[in-house]
């Protein structure tokens, strides 16, 4: 009898174990995007801290030289400006709206850099992968000069297609947490904020929905 039972009871926990897996809601998955908007330190902090956002690493992107160095990039002339690699959850977190956060972290009508970091390697870059997410960045760039009450042409922010991301050094990864103090008064010296407010106001680093025209 006790035999009888144990096998029932094992047979039981199976079947709940097999039921549970075929249950089990698949995995979310997981898209990327690469965006620059001036000194990697602050768009990787500021991304990082949205709702969905698995991870955000400081990098290298747009230019053609392999393996590029912060010496190399900040030195000019390799064509890479500094991003941020984005790993999301896309069902926390849509593209659109990861690019909502972006635009109000950036001033998009500077072409010459960002805030007190100037030269190319500054400046404002959206590189897509893929012709679904070139389509919904030209979408977020009307929508935001929408908000801003300019014409498309007035914005800055480059939209190319991404070629490769290059992880930058490990001593500038998560330098906002690791740093606190040094980063602290950085942004503050280079008015990255004040900036922000005066560029989108109340809107200033949130992903919140576009505004819509008044009729």
């Amino acid at each position: 009898m006790a035999t009888l039972l144990r096998r029932l009871f094992s047979a039981c926990l199976t079947a709940l174990l097999l039921l549970t897996v075929a249950v089990a809601p698949a995995r979310a998955a997981v898209a990327e995007a690469v965006l620059a908007g001036g000194c990697f330190w602050c768009l990787e902090h500021d991304l990082e801290a949205l709702p969905g956002v698995k991870e955000a690493i400081s990098g290298y992107s747009g230019g053609l030289l392999e393996r590029p160095t912060y010496r190399q990039v900040s030195a000019g002339g390799t064509g890479h400006q500094e991003a941020v690699l984005v790993r999301f959850d896309t069902e926390r977190l849509s593209y659109p709206a990861l690019l909502r956060a972006y635009w109000r972290n950036i001033d998009p009508l500077d072409a010459g850099g960002q805030f007190c970091d100037r030269g190319s390697s500054y400046r404002p870059v959206i590189f897509t992968a893929g012709p679904e997410q070139a389509r919904e960045a030209s979408a977020s760039e009307a929508a935001a000069a929408r908000e801003l009450g300019r014409s498309p042409a007035d914005l800055k922010v480059l939209i190319k297609p991404l070629k490769r991301f290059w992880p930058a050094e490990d001593y500038h990864q998560d330098y906002a947490e690791h740093n606190k103090l040094r980063y602290e008064y950085y942004r503050w010296a280079c008015g990255r904020d004040r900036r922000l407010d005066a560029v989108w106001g109340a809107r200033a680093r949130q992903g919140k929905a576009w505004r819509q025209p008044s009729a």
